[in-house]
């Protein structure tokens, strides 16, 4: 395959053919099953070193031209795939290498997973009376409060990483409080062990 594409930023094993871009992004759209904002598809094909930045924004300008996908101009700027799009990633998916079709599902699941997480878990980030941040996480199961948390740190960046760390999973850190808070020590060391892996 003739490698027509820049190749900055990308892993071994990534794309580095426009028409094999276009492909993923059809593929990534058709796996989430539901429109997906531009920057969600960008951080995912760029955390995972897939293709190149602009290579990527270009497979979009060019997927959007020829309707295989449409771009939503509201604030998030949303994509959606098109019957085309669709006929593209069920007919040539398997022209892409499997580690990227995996790398593709993986992510878009975590993504999901962590969007679904945020918004029904809130956390907020406020700056302390004497320097510093409160971060106070909470955790819901729908019906009500299960549990609410706050953590002092020094610094926004620090904030910003408790944040993200609790939107990993947040039900570890519950699962921690609560094995601690009643003593369960098998529970303690299951969580402990789950953090190892």
């Amino acid at each position: 395959m003739e490698y027509d594409a820049f190749d900055e930023g990308i892993e071994p094993g990534g794309l580095r053919n426009t028409r094999e871009i276009g492909i993923l992004i059809c593929f990534i759209l058709e796996n989430a099953g539901i429109p997906f904002a531009l920057n969600d598809l960008i951080e995912i094909i760029q955390s995972k070193g897939m293709a190149n930045y602009f290579e990527t924004m270009s497979s979009v300008s060019e997927l959007i031209k020829n309707d295989n996908i449409i771009l939503h101009e509201d604030s998030e700027k949303v994509l959606e795939i098109t019957e085309n799009g669709k006929m593209i990633a069920g007919q040539l998916h398997e022209e892409l290498p499997i580690t990227i079709r995996q790398k593709a599902v993986s992510a878009v699941c975590r993504l999901q997973q962590r969007k679904k997480s945020q918004s029904e878990n809130p956390v907020t980030i406020s700056e302390a009376e004497n320097g510093g941040y409160n971060v106070t996480l909470k955790i819901n199961d729908k019906i009500r409060d299960l549990m609410t948390l706050t953590v002092f740190v020094p610094d926004k960046k620090e904030a910003d990483n408790v944040r993200d760390c609790f939107y990993d999973d947040p039900e570890r850190l519950y699962s921690v409080v609560l094995a601690a808070v009643i003593g369960d020590k098998k529970l303690i060391s299951n969580v402990l062990k789950e953090l190892k892996k």
